[in-house]
């Protein structure tokens, strides 16, 4: 869609901090499109090797583009986000990075999977040991100025939002943030064609996208955290062909999730033969982390959603 206005990817930066100038200033109602790099800040491209996974600069990782300054916004207002709409670029990649991810500790090598896929059409990404991956672009990165003075890292999600990894984030979602600062000074990034409920092994299909949103202010409105609304089911693109689910449970939130997780890697790596890593970056893109239940003392429970529809 045309937006009034447009940010392009060298106006940005790569950590929350209030002393950061605006690049934009717009009133509530207003339109822009932003034109964020991939999450690698371009040191991934079409070319790359699993190599160039260890020698990422992290001080370049999930550059953000912004911040944008609302006319009347104030500290106590909300900023509701409206994100209308996603155009990616067509490639993209995940990756299995060193020390990063829920199972770390049992993939320490680098593994990348380069991606194509129809930005236009938008039919299944192919991943190369097999398997279709529905898409939905979303946003990983969208929040506003802390009231702390400093620089503060992106990666992390706070109370003003941030590196939130939330995958309904996509067309038609309505996001509302907390504002500590004049003009709310909102940013965004890292935005990804696919990706599951937790990015477990920490990357989903990272790629550039412009993405369109609308600003809105509310007044008096009282916010801890943030919160949104979809526009319908969230599901849909992946339910047609059901679920193939492993769980786990124990008094560990943390190591029951990754013990269903570890046993849905087992799974799809025999079933599919594939290697254990290449099932496990296959979850992060599209399988959903879920907590069943938090209410039986003492063991919690952890699932681990697959859809089928990725080999159907």
């Amino acid at each position: 869609m045309k937006c009034q206005h447009t940010i392009h990817h060298a106006q940005g930066h790569y950590g929350w901090n209030n002393a950061n100038p605006p690049v934009l200033r717009v009133a509530p109602g207003e339109t822009v499109e932003f034109h964020p790099l991939d999450a690698s800040c371009g040191q991934i491209t079409a070319t790359s090797t699993a190599a160039d996974l260890v020698t990422l600069d992290f001080g370049k990782v999930n550059p953000v583009v912004g911040p944008v300054y609302v006319d009347g916004a104030a500290p106590g207002d909300v900023l509701k986000v409206t994100l209308l709409g996603f155009t990616p670029s067509g490639w993209g990649w995940t990756g299995n990075i060193p020390g990063f991810g829920l199972l770390a500790d049992h993939f320490p090598d680098p593994h990348l999977q380069l991606w194509k896929y129809d930005a236009n059409a938008r039919i299944p990404a192919l991943y190369g040991p097999g398997g279709k991956v529905p898409l939905k672009p979303m946003c990983g990165t969208l929040g506003v100025a802390p009231a702390e003075a400093g620089l503060h890292s992106v990666v992390p999600p706070r109370r003003v939002g941030g590196n939130m990894d939330i995958r309904d984030l996509a067309t038609g979602t309505e996001l509302y943030l907390p504002i500590e600062v004049a003009g709310g000074l909102f940013s965004l990034g890292d935005a990804h064609a696919a990706q599951g409920d937790g990015e477990v092994c920490g990357t989903a299909i990272e790629t550039a996208c412009a993405i369109a949103v609308r600003f809105d202010l509310i007044k008096g409105m009282l916010l801890r955290t943030p919160r949104f609304t979809t526009p319908g089911p969230v599901t849909r693109h992946v339910d047609s062909a059901g679920y193939d689910v492993t769980t786990g449970i124990g008094p560990d939130l943390m190591t029951a999730a990754r013990d269903a997780l570890l046993s849905m890697v087992d799974l799809i790596a025999k079933q599919q033969h594939m290697s254990a890593v290449e099932a496990y970056l296959l979850c992060s893109v599209c399988g959903d982390l879920r907590i069943s239940e938090i209410v039986d003392m003492p063991n919690w429970l952890v699932s681990f959603y697959f859809p089928r529809c990725v080999f159907g």
